[in-house]
Formats: C-alpha cells, sequence, structure tokens
C-alpha cells in the first residue's frame, strides 16, 4: 500500500482498458466529471488497443495449456504502463483489479487517496497473464462476484478514492462522517416534508409517513444521541460484523450496551 504525502498537486489516475467507452461517459457527468473539470482531478483512459504492434491489434491470445476463454497478452500491458511512467513522469501506483484481490474498503479508499497518481488496470476474458503482476503494486476486488469486466470495479475504485482528494466533494465533513468510515452504518436520513401520505391501489386508505419528531424539535442534543443511537442500531441489525473494529466514544459504547442488553 502507498505511503502518505502533503497533497500540492492534482491527483491523477490513468485507466487502462479495452472499452474506453465504459470510463469516459460515467465521469463526463456528476462530481467526479466537476472535478475533472476544475482539474482538482487529472484522469486520462488508456485504449490498451493502442499499445500493440500487429495490424489487428490483439491484446489477447488463447492460455497455455488448453482451457476456455481468452487471457490478456502481458506485452501491451506493459507497453501502456512504460508510456504512462514517461508521459506522467512520476512513480506508478498500479492497481489491479481482480475478483482474487484485497476487498476495497473504506481504510482502503482513504489510504490510496494519498497516492500522487494512481494506475487502474481493467481486466477482461480470464484475465491478466500471471507475468502482469510482477509490474503491479496491489490488486483490489469490490465483492465477491464475478462481472464481465474490470470497467465498473476501476469506476468503483475511482469514485471511492476519489472522494478523499481535497475538494473533489464540496462539503468535506459528510466525506468525514460517511458510512463505514468509523466503521458503523449511517443514521436515517429525512428532509421535507415532515408529514406524507402514502397508499397504493390496493390500500384501503393512505397512511401518513412522518419523519421522527426529534428531528423538528430543535434539540441538538437530543438529535446527536438520537443519531448515534440509530446507527448503531441500524450496524448491529445489518452489519454487527463492523462493530469489532468499530471506534466508538463513550456515549456511543453505552448505547451499544443498552441495546445488545435489550436483545438479550
Amino acid at each position: 500500500m502507498v505511503s502518505g504525502f502533503s497533497r500540492t498537486k492534482t491527483m491523477t489516475f490513468d485507466i487502462v482498458t479495452i472499452f474506453p467507452a465504459m470510463i469516459e461517459q460515467p465521469l463526463a457527468a456528476g462530481i467526479l466529471g466537476r472535478a475533472i473539470d476544475r482539474r482538482i482531478l487529472d484522469v486520462k483512459v488508456r485504449d490498451l488497443r493502442d499499445f500493440t504492434t500487429d495490424r489487428h491489434r490483439v491484446v489477447d491470445d488463447v492460455p497455455y495449456g488448453g482451457g476456455p476463454g481468452m487471457v490478456l497478452k502481458p506485452e501491451p500491458i506493459f507497453r501502456a504502463l512504460d508510456a504512462i511512467e514517461a508521459d506522467r513522469g512520476t512513480p506508478l501506483t498500479v492497481i489491479l483489479t481482480s475478483p482474487q484481490g484485497t476487498r476495497l474498503t473504506q481504510p482502503v479508499a482513504q489510504q490510496l487517496s494519498a497516492a500522487r497518481h494512481l494506475v487502474l488496470l481493467c481486466g477482461r476474458y480470464e484475465g491478466f497473464d500471471e507475468r502482469v503482476r510482477e509490474r503491479v503494486t496491489e490488486e483490489l476486488s469490490i465483492g465477491d462476484y464475478v462481472l464481465t469486466g474490470g470497467e465498473l470495479p476501476a469506476l468503483v475504485i475511482l469514485d471511492a478514492v476519489a472522494r478523499y482528494v481535497p475538494g473533489v466533494v464540496g462539503d468535506e465533513q459528510s466525506v468525514a462522517e460517511d458510512s463505514f468510515s468509523r466503521g458503523l452504518l449511517d443514521f436515517p436520513q429525512f428532509t421535507r416534508p415532515p408529514v406524507i401520505n402514502v397508499g397504493s391501489v390496493t390500500a384501503a386508505a393512505e397512511r401518513p409517513l412522518r419523519v421522527p419528531d426529534v428531528l423538528l424539535s430543535g434539540n441538538h442534543a437530543e438529535i446527536r444521541r438520537w443519531r448515534k443511537r440509530e446507527a448503531l442500531t441500524r450496524t448491529l441489525e445489518r452489519r454487527p460484523d463492523l462493530l469489532a473494529g468499530a471506534s466508538l466514544d463513550e456515549e456511543e459504547q453505552e448505547i451499544l450496551k443498552e441495546l445488545r442488553h435489550g436483545r438479550d
């Protein structure tokens, strides 16, 4: 994993893929698009086929030893990494998207945001020739399932990491308080109106859905405690495994004891 540094420059990303349009279109909108326009992020999408030398721009071949599918060849990858290093002029932190990799978590994303430059290699077919791993810093997985390619994982990694880059998200406090940042799921959120009526075609009558009274009370101490309790309740019900490593203050520890006692 990379070491931290004091950020004084734009954070740069290079994404190597055989389907550039799958990356370019999502990056043109939303928070990431605005960060790129403002040059807080410098993202280049590299077509792996541009680093082939044959007339057909072949990037894959059959696996040695037989078996189904195709394997991405090492030479185009190595040429792409050499070109990126020459272009960027900075050390490369190379991330391979792979179901065999370390699970992407909030702390991993935060640590990667300290890198000057990330290169994301998008897998396809049966994966990469094993020799590609000689140039890889880390392999990351976004979950225990298989996708058609590494483009979606690359976008997930880029989005998760970029949120920690100063200036990308307007309200940096919201990043610090995100779900998983302290090992807790987020508390419920509500906005106007305070009451809405919902029903269905088969329902006999509409029923009101109300914002909890405490959120309308103006009592900030009670609101803070309610949010802590709701976050802990949600985490205990949905992801109790997170609590083993959660960073809890004294008040939250006391609330958790109460919640656990009530479940006994």
